[in-house]
């Protein structure tokens, strides 16, 4: 199976994650799985967005058997090598969810341990791609990921802004540093999150053709996205016709995704 990675990036608070479990979620809707969700910030929260409980995350497992190797304490079953033993932990770590499965990284406590669970991450991604249609990444703010190979070839690569010149000059960078890196994806398009009546005023408008981003629409400040975080109510599952939800439901057709 040709499996088609969307990624996600965007600076902190612009609404990313948010938009990413909307994809998520469209995806779900059209049946266009089978569907791979991967939290690849380690500041998780794209399963709150999803209304998913996750029992262990890869850094989870990660403090568990290095905790079990400080204390002397082996936990691997008798007849099973260590290898075995962490790719039946890391095989956990997998949610199954009716209409997508769920990947997340998560974080561990030791320092130099970060760069460990990338490689995790990376090998579990490599393992899994092929096996789904749609590979849906919601990357940590900046381009750690994509610039440091963990993701296979991104097909769609989706920049996201909040209305403001900082939102899009972040966003910016990350293109700039794409087109640096020749990382190549199949298509690069800013999406503008939050916009006061779904428009764009001429300062942002400037941003966008200065840094050169294709802008592939524009979500509107929507209050019941709002409303719904406040209530603990999983923000991607607001009505399909809620305007911020149509909205990119236009962007994404237009994408042919």
């Amino acid at each position: 199976m040709s499996t088609h990675v969307i990624a996600v990036a965007g600076k902190g608070g612009v609404g990313k994650t948010t938009t990413c479990g909307m994809i998520i979620e469209y995806l779900s809707r059209k049946g266009a799985g089978p569907i791979l969700a991967v939290d690849a910030d380690a500041n998780s929260n794209l399963n709150e967005v999803l209304g998913v409980e996750i029992e262990t995350t890869l850094g989870d497992i990660r403090e568990e058997m290095a905790h079990a190797e400080l204390m002397k304490e082996s936990p691997i079953p008798k007849g099973m090598t260590k290898a075995e033993y962490a790719e039946f932990k890391f095989n956990a770590a997998l949610a199954e969810e009716d209409d997508f499965d769920m990947l997340v990284m998560g974080r561990t406590e030791g320092k130099g341990c970060y760069c460990y669970v990338n490689g995790v991450l990376k090998t579990q991604i490599d393992k899994y791609y092929g096996r789904y249609r749609y590979m849906v990444v919601d990357n940590e703010a900046g381009l750690e990921h994509i610039a440091r190979g963990t993701l296979p070839h991104v097909d769609t690569l989706l920049l996201i802004s909040d209305c403001s010149r900082r939102g899009v000059q972040a966003a910016g960078r990350i293109a700039q540093m794409v087109r640096e890196l020749e990382l190549k994806p199949g298509q690069m398009k800013l999406i503008v999150n939050r916009a006061p009546g779904g428009a764009l005023n001429d300062g942002v408008r400037e941003e966008i053709e200065k840094y050169g981003l294709e802008l592939a629409g524009v979500l509107p400040q929507d209050e019941l996205v709002y409303e719904y975080d406040c209530e603990g109510k999983p923000s991607a599952k607001v009505p399909a016709d809620a305007p911020v939800k149509a909205a990119l439901d236009e962007i994404l057709r237009s994408l042919e995704l």
